[in-house]
């Protein structure tokens, strides 16, 4: 390790190096695929990497995420911090996010919202994060063939790449994944390492606590993840309950503002204990009101009949954000005729619904790390009698047809989990509990 890069190592921050690491580094590869751990040093690798090869090699530089946002929230601060004890030639372009090093070489940072964007360039080489997230065919049609061209001022030089990020089931980066592992091409390299390999014992012990198995193999085994059907597959009778409302609870009553079937589930929470003693909040479905064809109006008159005699007239109402339709304008919402009825029968009320919808891959995860989490533990109970929608829906719903998260919005019994998905997303995100993830495919 030269002085500079021992300057980067102790000044910046440090990281904990696994072999795998150093045989990412010192290989001499074209193209590697990199399908890490999360937060096991993957990125901040090539950062290191990139910024010392472009200070000592001149040359055309990339640093590429699926979209703009992304690739600056990943590289920019770093990349600059990097750099900084260099006497650029210039001042790095805020607008352009382009670093200019007194070597002439330039740092661009990438977003491939539009792929077709990075052509055109001769690079000297350069690192994809999250690249299981970028468009498919991408790498085919654009990158690759980018990455053909030789720089005239290096005859016989090769761009180099460092593709990497977590798997997202098996697509582009599984088949580049595959390629590189195969052996059969000499200018291709395969490194991976879970975050076990880096994170503590305790950091990796929340993570399984928090998000469902597989989930935990894809984000922190960095496993390929094969498509199954079945978007809950964890789903099983260990999350069944016979239990029954008691008059003191407190009602969590969820909603998904579908026309037809219109769908809300009837929840309490409990804390529960694990096998290890721990405390944590169980949350149990124990009734639902299906109504086809009806109105939100409908679906309160009819939960304030069923619960009349209900002791605790506190409740807290979930669901959908485009339910709040009409609200700005003074028009009166889904939310807003529920919660009439709920007024004019003596109920009190908390709306606990999130400004925007959270992504379709968020909701999911979150309801899948109740279902049962990595380390084993069951959170979400369903009374299959009493809630059976909600017990058929988890059971069955399956991915629509060419997605990979997408719920079949045929299907009868998805609208209710939706309306699940709204609840537990609200009260126990996975982002909340700040762990990055990404969508975790073939359920």
């Amino acid at each position: 390790m030269n002085i500079w890069s021992q300057a980067v190592e102790q000044n910046y921050y440090p990281l904990k190096p696994v072999p795998e690491q150093m045989r990412l580094i010192s290989e001499q590869k074209r193209f590697k695929v990199v399908p890490a751990g999360r937060r096991s040093g993957k990125t901040e690798r090539f950062k290191r990497y990139l910024a010392q090869y472009a200070a000592n090699n001149p040359g055309m530089y990339f640093a590429g995420a699926p979209t703009f946002n992304q690739a600056k929230k990943i590289f920019w601060k770093d990349l600059k911090n990097l750099t900084f004890s260099f006497s650029h030639s210039k001042k790095p372009s805020e607008s352009d996010l382009q670093i200019y090093l007194p070597n002439g070489s330039e740092i661009h940072i990438i977003g491939f919202d539009k792929p077709a964007r990075f052509e055109g360039t001769p690079w000297s080489g350069g690192g994809l994060d999250e690249f299981g997230n970028f468009k498919a065919g991408a790498w085919p049609e654009n990158i690759q063939p980018a990455l053909s061209t030789e720089d005239p001022r290096r005859p016989g030089y090769k761009p180099w790449c460092w593709v990497f990020g977590v798997p997202e089931g098996l697509n582009d980066y599984y088949d580049l994944a595959e390629y590189a592992k195969s052996g059969q091409d000499d200018d291709w390299g395969y490194y991976h390492w879970p975050s076990s390999e880096v994170l503590s014992a305790k950091a990796i012990e929340d993570a399984k606590r928090q998000l469902s198995p597989r989930q935990f193999r894809q984000e922190y085994e960095a496993s390929f993840e094969t498509a199954a059907g079945r978007i809950y597959e964890d789903y099983s009778t260990d999350n069944h309950t016979t239990e029954a409302i008691q008059p003191h609870e407190q009602i969590m009553w969820c909603h998904d503002q579908n026309y037809t079937p219109l769908s809300s589930a009837i929840c309490v929470r409990h804390q529960i204990e694990g096998k290890d003693g721990r405390k944590r909040d169980g949350i149990f479905i124990l009734d639902e009101i299906i109504l086809t064809s009806a109105v939100s109006e409908q679906s309160a008159l009819e939960f304030v009949e069923r619960y009349k005699d209900h002791q605790n007239k506190n409740i807290l109402i979930y669901g959908d954000p485009a339910g709040r339709a009409g609200e700005k304008h003074g028009q009166q919402s889904a939310y807003k005729a529920i919660e009439a009825v709920l007024t004019t029968h003596n109920w009190k009320f908390t709306r606990k619904v999130k400004n925007k919808a959270p992504a379709i891959k968020d909701r999911q995860n979150a309801v899948r790390a109740k279902i049962k989490n990595a380390a084993g533990e069951v959170s979400l109970f369903v009374h299959p009698t009493k809630a059976p929608y909600s017990h058929k829906g988890l059971a069955t719903t399956q991915l629509k047809e060419g997605s990979s998260f997408l719920e079949d919005d045929r299907d009868k019994y998805q609208h209710i989990t939706t309306a699940i998905g709204y609840m537990i997303d609200y009260e126990w995100s996975v982002a909340n509990q700040g762990i990055k993830t990404s969508k975790v495919i073939g359920f």
